[in-house]
């Protein structure tokens, strides 16, 4: 699958529908996928031969190890020397390693499978945690034992390593072991089936896509521009890794012979159209005969309320992105419209991959931010209390949507910022807006403080705190985002903008949006994202307190200015009909086909009336020139373009609009996937607005007894966190509406602190 040839046309094909072009590259596909590599090979994203050299170095290494770990712990079960010597541990690779689009620098996720006699608790977080702990080339060795997905995080000889523990049911493990198998899940535990299921799934994506060098190609500029656009983070409720890896293939599948530059291009055109919830898939789901569950949203209810599913290709067929949410779909979807029209743009030289990939301006894009500050004693506790809180984070997005009926949107930044001045500290940021297109009310208000105090109780419940550890939530405006985020701590001037002769900010065109976009307020979104979690579990209590704060009304914002009115002057439909009716200059009135220079011409008439700003001349002739193009003479090689579009876009049209074509691509039948909504009505919400809100006490001491555990898998990329932890009704309604406010107000009261005492109250 590999080769760098052609794939023929024949009836299989790879995916659960048939491709939507067989088409190979043309030359200017070549010409922008060698720009394309060079950009990427620009942008740091290739390591150097000495670091992979070392890579290698280390992975053989780490065999050797647990080779003879496996020894020590068969010999120590009393088996016969015999056994002892058969005894034997594998290692495995997955993630951005196993897939070779890894960076300088980036972790190596490894896998470690041994026999049924080699613990997970006793082996592997004991006796093989000692032998590296006493190993000069090991260093930051982290067990995480009650994650989601058991991991031991370290380095070794500086390459950074994280390593999962799969227990079979075999008593020796063979050396050609094959893990790609359904058998090897006979019997295993959930630990065991969660950690094969990185390598498993890694090993299926490099199967199931036609060209293996072109995947990584486009896959290594979808991670760099999902960075750099702030959307790359499980955590925070975009997409990670394995999720763009899937995407990606999948776009491989429906254009076998492309390029990377195509690919990157058919990406956003697809992505673009596709009717969410309607899943991703690499091939038919199966059952399996070991009855593990796999993703059905007709049987398992929490599958229905996916907003965006990316299903696995390897059993048991899961949806990686169950951690989106409605507005980080809503952010996502508004990135691919934006990658769509720069790759739209590209193909007539008017953008770059510089273009396509500029940072996302985060701190210009809304007018109301929370900010969420969290601090600790030394290093090693902020690094514990930030996995803890990143691993919440998307919590507090989910709660906003489901106390203000979906109305206020939010959007989280992934990474988090830390001010140089203060020690042992750092931010995270989230912008707030109101839902796009829908009309607001006269003194509409969007009160979140029982919002916020909800979140900041479930980040207390964090029980393997230490003294020291807080988390302060505060809301503000754009203009007092505080310098530490900005590159070099200066926050960057905002252009004045020409007024039109409404006085309102004249709307922008596409392409001045392009040209803009990313060059104002820019965010090092690509760092950050990924953070190691390690816990302590010396303590199982602690109380939280909540210090007086004051309600803050600030006016609601969106992100956009609606385009006003033209200055100029409307007409009516027959006004218009009757003016395009009069020739203009010469212009044709048979049927002949106009060249392109004349259609030129006509353009530069029609921008020259549209400056004098005269209604009648720029009516008449944006309909005469609407006309003209219609006239202008096509060449052959047009025709046929056109005629490939048209049909490349009815195929788009049909494989976004619907479930797979092929009925075995769910365990039983089904005809499409409902688009299940989740959002209650908007008549509920504007009821819910007249309803009265509780107010806050200004200082709360809650003690929280029980055991959590930490199940954040940021260290891996594994998601755990579920939308139907969130069902529970909140403990207040949104505030009701104030009649004295002409505009949408958001209400926050969230000054207030919450600090880990480890105290009973």
């Amino acid at each position: 699958m590999g080769s760098s040839g052609l794939v023929k046309k024949t009836n299989g094909y790879l995916g659960v529908t048939e491709p939507i072009s067989w088409s190979g590259p043309s030359e200017v596909d070549v010409l922008k996928t060698q720009e394309l590599e060079k950009f990427l090979s620009d942008a740091g994203l290739y390591e150097s031969q000495e670091e992979a050299v070392s890579r290698e170095e280390v992975l053989g290494r780490l065999d050797q190890i647990v080779k003879v770990w496996i020894k020590n712990v068969s010999r120590a079960r009393g088996f016969s020397e015999q056994f002892v010597q058969e005894a034997n541990a594998k290692i495995f690779t997955f993630g951005s390693y196993r897939l070779g689009v890894h960076g300088p620098g980036a972790d190596i996720d490894t896998l470690c499978v041994g026999p049924k006699h080699a613990t997970r608790e006793e082996d592997f977080f004991v006796e093989l945690h000692n032998m590296l702990a006493e190993m000069p080339e090991v260093s930051e060795l982290h067990p995480v034992p009650d994650a989601h997905v058991p991991v031991m995080g370290f380095k070794f000889n500086g390459v950074s390593i994280d390593l999962l523990y799969a227990r079979l049911s075999l008593w020796v493990i063979p050396e050609d072991l094959d893990i790609s198998v359904d058998s090897i899940l006979q019997n295993a535990d959930e630990q065991t089936v969660r950690s094969l299921n990185g390598c498993r799934v890694t090993d299926q994506i490099l199967r199931l896509v036609p060209n293996i060098q072109s995947f990584r190609t486009t896959l290594r500029c979808m991670r760099l521009w999902a960075k750099r656009r702030g959307i790359y983070s499980n955590v925070a409720g975009f997409l990670g890794g394995i999720n763009w890896a899937l995407l990606v293939a999948r776009i491989c599948q429906l254009y076998p012979n492309a390029l990377p530059s195509m690919l990157v291009s058919r990406f956003f055109r697809v992505f673009t159209q596709w009717r969410w919830p309607n899943p991703v898939m690499l091939c038919n789901i199966e059952e399996g005969s070991l009855g593990l569950p796999v993703w059905d949203p007709r049987r398992n209810p929490r599958d229905r309320h996916h907003q965006m599913p990316i299903i696995t290709p390897a059993y048991p067929c899961m949806n990686s992105s169950y951690n989106v949410s409605s507005s980080t779909l809503r952010v996502m979807t508004e990135e691919f419209k934006r990658g769509h029209e720069v790759c739209e743009a590209m193909e007539v030289n008017k953008a770059d991959w510089n273009t396509l990939c500029e940072p996302y301006p985060f701190f210009e894009a809304y007018k109301n931010y929370l900010e969420i500050d969290i601090a600790a004693e030394n290093e090693d506790d902020l690094r514990k209390w930030k996995g803890w809180v990143e691993s919440r984070l998307r919590t507090l997005t989910l709660k906003i949507e489901r106390d203000t009926f979906g109305m206020l949107q939010c959007h989280p930044h992934p990474g988090d910022f830390c001010d140089k001045t203060k020690l042992f500290q750092c931010s995270y940021f989230m912008g707030l807006q109101r839902k796009q297109g829908v009309p607001s009310h006269e003194g509409e208000q969007f009160d979140i403080r029982a919002t916020v105090e909800e979140f900041k109780l479930t980040v207390g419940m964090y029980t393997l705190w230490k003294t020291g550890m807080v988390i302060q939530v505060h809301h503000i405006k754009r203009r007092n985002v505080p310098l530490f985020v900005f590159p070099g701590g200066v926050r960057p001037s905002r252009p004045a903008k020409p007024a039109a002769a409404d006085g309102q900010p004249p709307a922008k065109t596409k392409s001045q949006s392009l040209a803009q976009a990313g060059k104002v307020g820019v965010a090092a979104l690509s760092n950050g994202d990924k953070t190691a979690v390690i816990m302590d579990e010396s303590i199982n209590r602690m109380a939280l307190v909540t210090d007086p704060s004051g309600s803050v009304q600030v006016p609601e914002g969106s992100e956009k200015h609606i385009p006003p009115v033209p200055a100029c002057g409307t007409f009516s439909d027959k006004e218009a009909e009757h003016l395009a009716m009069k020739p203009v200059d010469g212009l044709a009135e048979s049927g002949t086909g106009l060249s392109e220079a004349a259609i030129e011409s006509k353009k530069r008439k029609l921008e020259a009336v549209q400056s004098d700003c005269s209604p009648i001349d720029s009516k008449r002739l944006a309909v005469e020139l609407k006309e003209t193009e219609h006239m202008a003479v096509k060449s052959p090689e047009a025709v046929a373009n056109a005629s490939s579009k048209e049909d490349e876009a009815l195929a788009i049209k049909k494989i976004t609009n619907g479930s797979p074509t092929n009925p075995a691509s769910l365990p039983e039948e089904i005809d499409e996937l409902e688009d299940y909504n989740m959002q209650v009505p908007a008549q509920k919400f504007e009821a819910g607005l007249n309803s009265n809100s509780v107010e806050l006490s200004a200082v709360k001491e809650i003690a929280i007894a029980g055991t959590i555990h930490n199940d954040d898998k940021s260290i891996i990329g594994i998601e755990e966190l579920e939308p139907m932890e969130l069902s529970a009704i909140s403990s207040s309604a949104p505030a009701s509406a104030s009649n004295t406010q002409r505009k949408p107000l958001i209400r926050i009261s969230l000054s207030s602190s919450v600090k880990a005492t480890g105290k009973t109250a």
